[in-house]
């Protein structure tokens, strides 16, 4: 083994350890099942346990075992959670918990090859460092939640649409490797869906500016349908599942991740949306809901803004008095639906421009640029500066970094624009415009569909991260070629 060879092996190795080491941190002070993550669990126990898709309510203390099925999650995580419980154990989250880093670090060598493939070593080595130590992704492999794994389908589908087409595009294996990773995405998150949408057409333009030809073309497009096809596969069955165990069209999960049957009350939604903005709002206020107690005193003035200085004063008391019969019971029950239902009208109607404008682009922003603290004892209000002082500054230095990541990747997809989606190759000039396509169409669609949700969640951004390392990667490339 040559000098070179070893040193990169040596620096690889030094970063994956350094990633290891991070993610296991997180791991064994900050692991967690709760929410979601004891739900996947349910439903990957009943899976395993009873040959159902669905999940067990009663037990020991009640004498019977009652099997429910549901569609409110897609299959992809509690598939994933079925397989490390027959491995590792039943309810074993720990093992889990070590999957997920071991998946995490496989995330940072397809970003850092797709890097590395298109903008040379000096990419390589910025991606993989960057990945390995990147904060926001390596926290999210300490709890059971699907993030992880949806990190590595997009760096997989992205990795192998690069081969795919390095190769003659066709029905070349690197063809069904990205129509697995984009049917195992969408399987774990609904709106993954949209990742397929960003790479099959621009797959389908790559192969058909590649042959020459009508009948020639022709052939070229089939190799992209069958992918496509693959991707639809699994939802056709599940929507088939869905229509025969519950009499419903239903190709993903719901919005409201409820069941049929399950009574829906809207009203809260209704007024939580007609105001909310922050991840504060939607961790002090939404989540509480039907179960825990709301403070009256964590509702921001907005929340009261009503046409008038009289009117506003006139809702906050209605509000506190609404607030007061709910914690009573901790139970939300559709005559209090329907009192939330009227606030949120009567808010809507004074501030209509607000409402269908200003509240989604404020969600937006901060799901983009908060501190990505939500899953660390660090307070939701992290700018009371004189409240907390250190959890300010840690905060704040998360804040920036994730800033740092958001600038230096678009001023890499910038330099990579400029030269016309060009890879450093120093044998030969090849051009990447459809893949940067599927990059950049990646981001538009999720940031559209993400102006149209209620509940800011932080962690909804994530999925940018993959894709952002790969364009910072362009600032550390050689010199590109002439464009064509």
């Amino acid at each position: 083994m040559n000098r070179e060879r070893l040193s990169f092996w040596l620096g690889t190795g030094a970063a994956l350890l350094a990633g290891v080491l991070l993610r296991l941190w997180f791991v064994i002070h900050m692991g967690r099942v709760a929410g979601d993550g004891l739900f996947y669990g349910e439903i990957a126990k009943t899976w395993l346990q009873k040959g159902v898709y669905g999940v067990t309510h009663g037990g020991p203390t009640s004498g019977s075992f009652l099997v429910q099925p549901t569609l409110a999650r897609l299959p992809g995580y509690p598939m994933f959670l079925a397989a490390c419980f027959r491995l590792f154990g039943v309810e074993n989250y720990r093992a889990v918990l070590y999957v997920q880093v071991a998946v995490d670090l496989v995330t940072c060598c397809l970003v850092s090859g797709l890097a590395g493939r298109l903008f040379g070593r000096r990419a390589w080595w910025a991606a993989l460092w960057m990945a390995a130590l990147c904060p926001f992704l390596a926290n999210y492999t300490c709890t059971v939640l699907a993030e992880t794994l949806v990190f590595a389908t997009i760096a997989l589908a992205l990795y192998a649409f690069a081969r795919w087409q390095d190769e003659v595009p066709g029905y070349n294996r690197w063809l069904w490797v990205v129509a697995a990773a984009l049917t195992y995405s969408v399987l774990l998150r609904p709106e993954q869906g949209l990742l397929a949408a960003a790479v099959l057409p621009t797959m389908l333009v790559r192969s058909m500016t590649s042959t020459g030809g009508h009948e020639r073309t022709w052939h070229s497009v089939l190799p992209v349908f069958a992918a496509a096809f693959c991707v639809a596969l699994p939802l056709l069955v599940w929507t088939a599942r869905n229509e025969l165990v519950f009499h419903v069209f239903q190709p993903l999960s719901p919005r409201d991740a409820s069941d049929p049957g399950e009574v829906a009350l809207h009203g809260f939604g209704h007024w939580y949306g007609s105001w909310a903005i922050d991840f504060a709002a939607t961790d002090e206020v939404c989540w509480p809901m039907d179960g825990d107690r709301i403070e009256y005193a964590n509702l921001p003035p907005r929340a009261f803004a009503a046409a008038t200085p009289a009117a506003s004063q006139e809702m906050r008391q209605r509000t506190a008095a609404l607030l007061d019969d709910y914690n009573a019971t901790l139970i939300l029950t559709p005559a209090l639906d329907k009192r939330f239902a009227a606030l949120g009208d009567e808010l809507i109607h004074a501030h209509p421009v607000q409402y269908y404008f200003g509240l989604h682009l404020a969600r937006m922003l901060d799901m983009a640029l908060r501190p990505r603290t939500e899953m660390m004892p660090v307070a939701d209000e992290w700018w009371r500066w004189r409240e907390h002082r250190e959890q300010s500054a840690f905060a704040l230095s998360y804040a920036t970094l994730n800033l740092a990541f958001f600038v230096l990747a678009f001023a890499g997809f910038y330099v990579w624009k400029r030269n016309g989606w060009m890879s450093v190759d120093k044998t030969g000039q090849r051009s990447y415009r459809e893949l940067a396509w599927a990059m950049a169409a990646s981001v538009f669609l999720r940031v559209t569909l993400l102006l149209f949700i209620d509940n800011s969640e932080p962690r909804y951004t994530l999925e940018f991260f993959p894709i952002f390392f790969v364009w910072i990667g362009v600032l550390f490339a050689g010199k590109f070629p002439n464009k064509p």
